[in-house]
Parts: C-alpha cells; sequence; structure tokens
C-alpha cells in the first residue's frame, strides 16, 4: 500500500485574533509547479490581505476554495501532490469537513503570526487573551472635499477673502479655504490661520473615508469585510461588559506651537506635527502612570513597564490600530517617522501581525475632522484609551485684558475596575504638564 505523499492547504490563522479568511486571490492554478513557501493565495485576514504559502513541494492539484469565499481556520482549501497521486479521499473528507464542525486535527498554527499573539521587535509582550483590535469612536467622520482652487466659494455663494500667500500656502497644503476661519481684518485668511490648519491637519495619521457611489438601485447589500467583522466583535465585547467613565481636560497649546515653529527653522528634519508631540507626551505620563498603562485579565492587572502605544488609524475599511512600542523610550524625531510609516502601511494594509498586536494603552484623534470632543471606546484588555479632538482658538483673560490660546480637548475612555476617578485625573494633571510644558519631553 502506497503512502500518500500530498500535502493538505489549511487556511492559516495568519494573525493572532484570526477566526476564519477569505481567499482574495488564488497566486497558483491547478496544475502549477509549487515549492514549499512559495505564495498560493492572498487572503484577507481581521486586520490585513497577507499570502497563504505552500507547506510542502508538488503540484497545485484542487482547488476547494473560489475566489471571494470565507472559510474558518483549519479548513481545507487547496490540495498539494505529486502529478498521478490519487486525491479522491482528501477532496471527499474535505467536502464532509465542510459539512460540519472542522476536526481538531485540522486546526494548525504553522507560522509565527499563529496561535497566541506573537514578539514583537524589541517588544515582547506576552499573549494577549484577545489581541488588539479597533477602537471604535462614537463620533461620525465625513469624507474631506477636494483640495481648494485659489479662491474658493463661500457658504453664503461669495468668494473667500484671503491673502495672495495664504491662497499660496493652502494649495501647496491641499486645504480648502472655504472650511476655514480668518483672523484678518474683516475675517480675511492669512498665513497664521493656514499654518494653523496645517497642524491640525498633520495631528493625527488618518485617512478619509471614500463616499461610496450611488448604483441607482434602491439599495445594494455589500458582505462585511474580516476587518469590520471584527471591529464589531470588539466592540460588543468592550462598550458593554467593561464599566466605563470619563474624564475631559482642556490643554494650552501655545507653548507646542511655540516650539514645532522653533524647530521647523532648524531645517524639515526637526519638523513634527502635533500629533507627535502628543504621542510623545502621552508615553512619557504612560511611563510615570503605570496604573493606567495596564490590561484587565479578569481575575488580575497587569502592569506594564513598558509603554506600546497604539495609535487608531482610520482605512476604508475600518480603524486599524498600529503599535509605536517603547514610546517613551523614543525620540520625538523617531515617533514622527513611525508613526507616519505605520499609518501609510495600515492604510494599505501591509501591517504585519506583530505590528499591530502588544499595546499598552490606545489614542484615538480626530481633531484633523474638526471634532471639538468625543469619546472612543476601550479597546480590551487594555484600561483606557485617549480621544484628542481638534486645536481651536479660545478668547481667555489675562493680565488687564483677553489672550487668544490655542486649546485643545481631550476625553480619557477609563474602565473602573482598574482605574479610579482620582488615577485617571492624575494621568492627564501629568500630561498637562508635559503639553503645556513641552520642553520636558526633550529633557
Amino acid at each position: 500500500m502506497t503512502t500518500t505523499m500530498a500535502t493538505k492547504v489549511f487556511m492559516e490563522a495568519l494573525s493572532p485574533t484570526m477566526e476564519e479568511g477569505r481567499l482574495v486571490k488564488w497566486l497558483k492554478n491547478e496544475g502549477d509547479a509549487v515549492k514549499s513557501g512559495e505564495p498560493l493565495a492572498e487572503v484577507e485576514t481581521d486586520k490585513a490581505i497577507m499570502e497563504l504559502v505552500a507547506r510542502g513541494d508538488g503540484v497545485l492539484r484542487k482547488r476547494l476554495v473560489a475566489e471571494n469565499e470565507s472559510r474558518p481556520v483549519g479548513q481545507l482549501v487547496a490540495v498539494i501532490a505529486a502529478p498521478d497521486e490519487n486525491i479522491d479521499a482528501l477532496i471527499a473528507e474535505a467536502g464532509a469537513a465542510a459539512g460540519g464542525a472542522k476536526p481538531a486535527e485540522q486546526v494548525v498554527a504553522t507560522t509565527q503570526e499563529s496561535a497566541g499573539a506573537p514578539s514583537a521587535p524589541r517588544a515582547p509582550v506576552e499573549a494577549r487573551a484577545e489581541a488588539s483590535a479597533p477602537p471604535q469612536q462614537k463620533a461620525p467622520t465625513t469624507p474631506a472635499p477636494p483640495p481648494a482652487a485659489s479662491q474658493a466659494p463661500s457658504a453664503n455663494g461669495g468668494q473667500v477673502r484671503s491673502s495672495p500667500l495664504a491662497r499660496r500656502l493652502a494649495s501647496e497644503r491641499g486645504l480648502d479655504l472655504s472650511r476655514l476661519q480668518g483672523s484678518g481684518p474683516g475675517g480675511r485668511i492669512i498665513k497664521r490661520d493656514i499654518e494653523s490648519a496645517a497642524s491640525v491637519a498633520a495631528s493625527a495619521p488618518a485617512a478619509r473615508p471614500t463616499m461610496r457611489a450611488p448604483s441607482g438601485a434602491d439599495y445594494e447589500d455589500v458582505a462585511l469585510t474580516q476587518i469590520r467583522k471584527t471591529i464589531a466583535k470588539r466592540l460588543a465585547e468592550s462598550i458593554g461588559p467593561i464599566p466605563t467613565f470619563y474624564l475631559t481636560a482642556e490643554y494650552d497649546l501655545t507653548r507646542v506651537t511655540e516650539m514645532r515653529a522653533a524647530m521647523a527653522e532648524l531645517g524639515d528634519e526637526f519638523k513634527v506635527s502635533v500629533n507627535d508631540i502628543l504621542l510623545k507626551a502621552v508615553a512619557t505620563a504612560l511611563s510615570q502612570h503605570p496604573e493606567v498603562n495596564a490590561h484587565w485579565l479578569g481575575d488580575r492587572i497587569r502592569y506594564y513597564n513598558r509603554v506600546h502605544l497604539g495609535m487608531a488609524v482610520a482605512t476604508n475599511d475600518g480603524l486599524i490600530v498600529p503599535v509605536i512600542f517603547d514610546a517613551d523610550q523614543k525620540r520625538m524625531r523617531d515617533i514622527s517617522a513611525e508613526a507616519k510609516e505605520l499609518a501609510k502601511r495600515a492604510r494599505e494594509r501591509k501591517l504585519k501581525p506583530e505590528e499591530y498586536t502588544g499595546s499598552t494603552f490606545s489614542i484615538s484623534n480626530l481633531g484633523m475632522f474638526g471634532i471639538d470632543q468625543f469619546t472612543a471606546i476601550i479597546n480590551p484588555p487594555e484600561v483606557g484609551i485617549l480621544a484628542i479632538g481638534t486645536a481651536t482658538d479660545v478668547v481667555v483673560p489675562g493680565g488687564d485684558g483677553f489672550t487668544v490660546q490655542k486649546r485643545l480637548r481631550v476625553t480619557m475612555s477609563c474602565d473602573h475596575r482598574a482605574v479610579d476617578g482620582a488615577v485617571g485625573a492624575e494621568f492627564l494633571r501629568t500630561l498637562r504638564r508635559l503639553i503645556e510644558n513641552p520642553l520636558m519631553l526633550v529633557y
């Protein structure tokens, strides 16, 4: 009796929280020769699109899943065998397994990303009960209009009043003049208004969702993506079971603005966004408050001595939270470069599992959408998340008159099982000291 040498190709767990995958595209056709390690197909996980690779040599004899179909982890999706090998029994087995519960022996972990949460570079955080998933905000987002021309119509049908320099700067930075409020004579938009709007636009690495074009039909049903399924599941696990309370604080950004301007004068290599400074400030504050930099694990609380900061990034498929590991130990320029790169790859769905798992605390920034204040949903097992609004000009009393300050509102969502009100308030007080005295961040 000849021993079969066929290789079963299973739907693998390509991310720590993946339960099923959608086969996006076959990269090999039936009859193609394959070698171990060669990509067979592209699979959409709950976080990204990744490659399913061959685990043996031979010929791709049978593809058991069509493109755009989903299968649970552990189910047979293809067979690799010798050209003349009989695989009828394997195909019959696959049909039987698809009709019922998947056999335990089919659940395999064949890559370093499978099974538990992987160790990230320089950040071996223990496997979490559930890996990080996108926190969802309660405030709606709206798509951005295309960049404005040199003169944009105002809401009343007239023309936006702006200086030539302001129009040129707005065009270079892709800003819509009709959405800005001028601080010059008669409401004229001037240079400082453009610079202020640009700092807000750069204050978070998020993409604006794409509008769905009307099809002309009464309605259109669209199947859920794997990431949207994960978002729905994680929200149900968070907002209901977790007793959440909220703390809001308002910070003066005057010195942040001054520091950014001074750094920019030194050259492009020293330019940072408001969001980069906020990331560094939050990470530094977390290093001083491990009771907030923690995970709720049911029968215990795990306090982390290292700060792995998750930052929510909007994509067309939903939110994903890449992680800046050891953020408190990194320089501002390093955080800036890493945040931009992670955000770019998140939107392209090219993140590796170890790049979006292992966060100890998360932030979500909707400032670029003009949202003054909102609350974000905690990303379990983390015990807090910080929601950051837009920076606005506020008139405040000072000396013998009034001054205009650039101010920012943040709201912290706290898991009351692990974080008490006073604990959250102390964290926000430390954050205030760092943001309003940003030179402390480069000490």
